[in-house]
């Protein structure tokens, strides 16, 4: 649809230039977020496995590069509703960490940092709807209780109920792990007597 060929490259421009000047330039991003990462390692303590990454310019890193990536796929219509999540695991921390403006004391700074909060949460409004977007097409949960409705309106239908097409597929698999196994058995001795005749 032409709408979702438009939007989602406008909603992926802002991440994707962003992502870029982060990388190109990541020290006034790492002195920000700094105190915030060495608030979250004392309030964690030693509890983080040691993959995770602490360095708040690796950090920064790869927070740019989910934000070129995630940008990029959106742009493009490439999974779209994982790049949507993957860009909005991004907002959250850049904008808590990047925007807090109920710690500003200056009045304008605090109206320039409450803008740029609502303006991070706009984006991340965005980046939902585009999460849930299923183009049209129905969410797997209905396609999962339409098939339900329609075996079990089918089974009704040939005069039997849901319950005796449970048991009829119960056994079924016991039949065919019954068969299985004697299969398995008959191999087995095959090779036993193979290897009997080898050795001998």
């Amino acid at each position: 649809m032409l709408v979702r060929r438009l939007a989602r490259p406008m909603l992926a421009a802002v991440f994707i230039k962003g992502g870029i000047d982060t990388l190109l330039n990541p020290e006034p991003r790492v002195g920000m977020i700094a105190p915030k990462v060495a608030q979250a390692q004392d309030a964690v303590g030693d509890k983080l496995p040691s993959q995770v990454p602490t360095e708040p310019e690796q950090l920064v890193r790869i927070d740019a590069g989910v934000k070129i990536g995630g940008g990029v796929l959106l742009a493009l219509g490439k999974f779209p509703r994982l790049a949507s999540l993957l860009l909005a695991g991004s907002v959250i921390p850049t904008t808590v960490t990047a925007h807090p403006f109920w710690e500003a004391k200056d009045p304008a700074e605090r109206s320039a940092q409450q803008t740029h909060f609502l303006k991070n949460l706009g984006l991340l409004g965005g980046l939902i709807l585009a999460a849930v977007d299923t183009e049209g097409k129905p969410s797997l949960g209905w396609r999962a209780r339409r098939a339900r409705r329609k075996l079990v309106k089918k089974t009704e239908s040939l005069g039997g109920h849901s319950s005796d097409v449970g048991s009829e597929v119960s056994e079924w698999a016991e039949g065919a792990r019954t068969a299985a196994g004697t299969t398995a058995a008959t191999v087995r001795d095959g090779v036993d007597v193979a290897i009997g005749k080898f050795v001998a």
